[in-house]
Formats: C-alpha cells, sequence, structure tokens
C-alpha cells in the first residue's frame, strides 16, 4: 500500500527529520511508528497525508508517487487516508452526529446516504446513544472515539493516528486501542504513532523505531524499544 523508496526530509534550516526511509506498509498492516520526541513520527504523517513533501526520495502510495500528483489532486488521495489527532480537532459547536456529518458533507455525499451512515459510524466507535451531544459535554475517551468516527466516514483505506491516546487515562486509552485493533481487524491499514510504550507492548503488532529520522528497527509483533533503553 505504502512504499518510502529512500526518503529524507531536510528542512531549511538545515534540519534532517527523516534520513533514507526505506520501507514499506501493506495492505492490513497495524503498524507502531515509536520514537523519542524529534525522532521523525509526525514529519513521516505528514509526508503520506501531502502536507509535506521529501527533499529526496519517492513515497508511493498504490503505486502513485504522491510527491509529484497535482495539488487539485490531493483532496482525492486525501479521502484515501483517515487521520486522527490527540486533540481530536472537533468542531465545537456541532454534536456528534454533525461533526461525523460534516465531513461526510465536505467529500460531497448526499444527505440521505449521510443520515443512514452517520448512525452507523457512531454506533461502531460505541456512541449511538450519543449522537445529540457536544463535544463538551463528553468525555476524552468519547471525544476521541467521534473522531475516529468521523476519519472511518469517507472509508478511507489507511487510518493514520498521532497520538491518539496522549491525553487519555489509562483506561480510556485502553478502549481506543481496542478500537483500533477492531478497525484494522475489518481490514483498515493502520498507522500509530505514538509514545505510549504499554499500548504498543499489548497491540503485539508491526513496531518501527525512528532514532533522529533513522530507522533503527522494524519488528513484526515487536515491542517498544528504544536504543537508549536497552
Amino acid at each position: 500500500m505504502i512504499k518510502f523508496d529512500h526518503v529524507s526530509k531536510i528542512y531549511d534550516n538545515g534540519t534532517k527529520a527523516l534520513d533514507d526511509l526505506d520501507f514499506e506498509i501493506l495492505p492490513g498492516d497495524f503498524i507502531s511508528i515509536v520514537g523519542k520526541s524529534g525522532a521523525g513520527k509526525s514529519t513521516l504523517l505528514k509526508l503520506i497525508i501531502r502536507e509535506d513533501t521529501p527533499s529526496l526520495g519517492t513515497i508511493f502510495i498504490e503505486d502513485i508517487d504522491i510527491s509529484r500528483i497535482a495539488p487539485k489532486d490531493i483532496p482525492y488521495l486525501r479521502r484515501k487516508i483517515g487521520v486522527v489527532f490527540q486533540d481530536m480537532k472537533l468542531l465545537p459547536t456541532r454534536t456528534a452526529f454533525e461533526n461525523v456529518s460534516y465531513a461526510m458533507e465536505v467529500d460531497g455525499m448526499p444527505r440521505p446516504q449521510i443520515e443512514v451512515e452517520v448512525p452507523q459510524f457512531l454506533g461502531l466507535v460505541g456512541l449511538e446513544n450519543k449522537a445529540g451531544a457536544f463535544p463538551d459535554q463528553l468525555s476524552g475517551g468519547e471525544k476521541q472515539r467521534v473522531a475516529i468516527a468521523r476519519a472511518l466516514a469517507h472509508r478511507p483505506l489507511l487510518l493514520l493516528a498521532d497520538e491518539p491516546t496522549g491525553n487519555l487515562d489509562e483506561v480510556n486509552a485502553l478502549e481506543i486501542l481496542t478500537l483500533l485493533r477492531k478497525i484494522n481487524e475489518m481490514g483498515t491499514t493502520i498507522i500509530l504513532a505514538t509514545h505510549a510504550r504499554e499500548l504498543v507492548d499489548k497491540i503485539k503488532k508491526r513496531v518501527v523505531v525512528l532514532e533522529s529520522g533513522k530507522l533503527v528497527s522494524d519488528v513484526a509483533q515487536g515491542k517498544y524499544r528504544l536504543e537508549a533503553s536497552t
């Protein structure tokens, strides 16, 4: 599904955020990208959604070189990708239903389809009874589940989760992890960027470790292990 072909990212100030990344992500993978702050995790995700472009190398998604696609085609690329952020980015004046439906409206989905599918997505994340609640009426874990439902609203092939449990307690974090595994079992490829050692250890899926922009470890069914802690 995704191939990083000797990708480096060097910013104008000379900072090398990524250094010669060369690896593949297969359809149906659940991959945890781990590393200390500044290791390059967020930069990697930004490259995948074409928020930024590589300085060197090529990124392919489904055999398309995404660094070469026209700006007008970027929205079509992003429809293949759902993104969940640490701070959720929910619209505070819209209900859970409206937050999910807004994402579908932007994609141009017809209203009858939205009315049918939004309850299905909220049901998938266990919030069918919270459709009318505003974000400030939801717990942190519930807000993140709404954000996940919104990310799934256009049925992406790939879900990126950038520190999705960073603001949650252990119980809610584990619920989000369980939900991500469920979504992965339904066929969606998951890329999880996280500092949460205990969650990565529970997943028992593929773990890629970044250190100063370099890929230093890529292990199937691995654990969160950094060079400095071994």
